[in-house]
């Protein structure tokens, strides 16, 4: 049996979940269902799955940290495939074709997005299954989600024929439709786009060769000069870019004669906006769900999530409540979809809120600004065990714990002037408060 590879895209900064998805930290992260975030949701749904060999991730280097971490915290074992730039899902998807060709040359990719909701794992898993022998067989194929209701956010794949291994011919990729059109598609049988495929490494190469030969020799030649460290293979900049930038759909699938849709019956959700959020949550009978430090009364259907103050609501219907410590959300929940429009205007504003948290996170330390003024900036500090940085020129106070500098160790209530950086590690969990002057 050919192995099979699951790769996941990690990529994407998930506008329509602001404030809680920011570049800085996306919505594939997020724990927005459940206690585990849809990454890790999806790697759990491949790690046991009949046939899997490593599981490979492809992914920025500014989310490398986070994608080690959270796959940490469930125990899973991966490959991180760094690309330079973002240039879209082919030049990423033909990268990880390359390496596993490499690897293993008649391996199949089982290639999935990682921010998906999926509920019934074992239905995931006998379609993976039904998708992955057709590709044994030399096709490419996607998944096509029997749909729950017309919705306008999906792009739709009317099937065709049938084909050996349980899977259909496609007829055509169709983009994402109005009301009356979706209400049509359902009627004719169409599926939901997903976005994930299975395919042979080599198969996938072989026709971006015939319809997008700059693609396939650029990922090839960036896997091969590649640079790998530990778990991290960083592909080689110079070849990456010489990659054209351009979705899978329109390199390949909607051009070869290859192509075939695995019908799903999974409960299938991008998790594209909050009412997606609301829709994919455990609800009470008053149709709400809330998380955090949340009380509601005398609501309905309400989504209220808060990751710093109290949220309170009284007497409402039917709203979108998303509070973060730097920014708070207020919808009606069916303009969830226009959240991205409220992005763009604070990103042509020019405002860091549209991009990043105020409580950023790196290296094992979480930075949180507490106040600011024309003379100084503070901010507090909570450190790892283990977690090394370079403290800036500033004045500290370690309210717990340790740091060790080369000379000199700053214990629980120690106050220091540093008139230059400093290299310091946590002896143990620790918080210190940093104040620069200006």
């Amino acid at each position: 049996m050919d192995a099979i590879y699951p790769v996941i895209l990690c990529g994407g900064s998930g506008t329509r979940l602001w404030p809680s998805s920011r570049a800085d930290r996306p919505k594939q992260f997020l724990k927005l269902i459940g206690d585990r975030s849809s990454f890790q949701e999806t790697i759990l749904r491949v790690m046991d799955l009949p046939g899997a060999r490593e599981i490979v991730v492809v992914t920025g280097r500014q989310m490398a940290e986070l994608v080690e971490r959270q796959a940490r915290e469930i125990g899973a074992n991966l490959v991180v495939i760094i690309e330079p730039e973002a240039r879209d899902s082919a030049p990423a998807i033909a990268a990880a074709a390359a390496y596993v060709r490499a690897k293993t040359p008649d391996g199949v990719v089982l290639m999935l997005a990682a921010d998906h909701h999926i509920a019934e794992v074992d239905v995931f898993r006998d379609a993976a299954l039904t998708a992955v022998s057709a590709a044994r067989n030399g096709l490419i194929v996607t998944f096509g989600v029997q749909p729950t209701g017309p919705a306008t956010g999906f792009g739709y794949i009317k099937p065709g024929q049938p084909l050996p291994s349980g899977v259909k011919a496609i007829e055509a990729f169709v983009e994402k439709p109005d009301l009356e059109t979706a209400k049509r598609y359902l009627a004719e049988g169409y599926y939901w786009n997903s976005g994930n495929f299975a395919f042979s490494a080599k198969t996938l190469l072989e026709e971006l060769d015939a319809y997008e030969p700059a693609i396939s020799t650029g990922a090839v030649q960036a896997v091969d000069k590649a640079a790998r460290n530990g778990i991290t293979l960083h592909l080689d900049p110079e070849s990456f870019s010489t990659t054209t930038k351009k979705s899978l759909d329109y390199a390949v699938m909607e051009r070869t004669s290859k192509a075939a849709v695995a019908p799903a019956a999974f409960t299938w959700s991008d998790l594209g906006a909050w009412d997606a959020i609301w829709e994919a949550s455990i609800r009470d009978p008053s149709g709400n769900t809330a998380n955090g430090d949340v009380h509601l009364i005398n609501t309905k259907g309400v989504l209220a999530r808060s990751n710093g103050p109290f949220v309170g609501a009284i007497g409402v219907e039917d709203l979108l409540i998303v509070a973060e410590n730097d920014a708070v959300l207020v919808c009606r929940r069916d303009d969830a979809q226009a959240v991205k429009t409220l992005v763009d205007v604070l990103k042509a504003s020019g405002r860091d809120i549209a991009h990043r948290h105020a409580i950023a996170f790196s290296g094992g330390i979480e930075r949180q600004p507490v106040t600011r003024s024309a003379a100084a900036e503070v901010s507090l500090w909570r450190f790892e065990a283990g977690a090394m940085t370079s403290l800036p020129a500033s004045s500290i106070q370690v309210l717990d714990g340790a740091l060790e500098a080369e000379v000199e160790t700053y214990a629980q209530g120690a106050r220091a002037d540093l008139h230059s950086p400093v290299m310091v590690r946590a002896a143990e969990a620790s918080t210190a408060l940093i104040t620069i002057w200006r």
